[in-house]
């Protein structure tokens, strides 16, 4: 499942990134979202684009497309 496919207030656990450049991988992971972490969808912009979520106790946005590209699965 991929992290854009979640429910508002859905959580869920990091469990890759696929066809990231590693510049874009570098700024998720200093901003937490790392494999093995938890991440809840806050919510959706109007248009659908960027989502909120919070991962660490912090709240983040990211774009869908990138949002694409984040492999999660259940809770841990």
């Amino acid at each position: 499942m991929k992290l854009s496919q979640l429910q508002q207030g859905q959580c869920a656990t990091i469990q890759g990134f696929d066809q990231l450049t590693n510049d874009v991988r570098k700024k998720l992971m200093i901003m937490g979202i790392l494999p093995n972490t938890e991440v809840t969808l806050i919510r959706r912009a109007p248009m659908g684009d960027p989502l909120q979520v919070e991962v660490r106790g912090v709240s983040i946005a990211v774009r869908n497309s990138i949002a694409e590209s984040i492999l999660v699965g259940e809770p841990q």
